[in-house]
């Protein structure tokens, strides 16, 4: 009997370069997440408070919000991404510290847009409570 080798390839791994990026910010009362992407969506790199080891209320300081975007940017230096749109969604307090932390991290920020959701009349309010 001749027993038979099995070789596994592996498929090699396309370097791209994307020169212009989108940028998604959410900053919640709880935690502060940045998420990189292609113009097509195409996810390139995320980070988070709780990725960075940050516990507790301080995941969303404006000073987390500064090392999660570092962190992003180092895992996304590779595609040599050089400017970025931003859309910020969530009212928590690493907002601005976040778009500060894009700019000094070497990306031109074209444009800044604010995606936080607005209830138009919202959901029906609780019947009154008798006591």
């Amino acid at each position: 009997m001749v027993q038979k080798k099995v070789v596994k390839t592996r498929k090699k791994k396309i370097k791209r370069t994307v020169r212009h990026g989108l940028v998604y910010i959410q900053a919640t009362y709880n935690n502060t997440v940045i998420t990189i992407t292609d113009q097509n969506g195409n996810v390139l790199g995320w980070s988070s408070a709780g990725v960075c080891g940050f516990k507790g209320p301080k995941k969303s300081t404006p000073y987390a919000a500064g090392i999660i975007v570092r962190n992003a940017l180092e895992k996304v230096r590779d595609f040599g991404i050089e400017e970025v749109d931003v859309f910020v969604k969530g009212i928590g307090s690493g907002r601005e510290a976040a778009i500060r932390a894009l700019q000094g991290g070497g990306l031109q920020v074209v444009s800044i847009k604010d995606v936080t959701p607005i209830p138009h009349n919202g959901c029906r309010p609780p019947k009154v409570r008798r006591v």
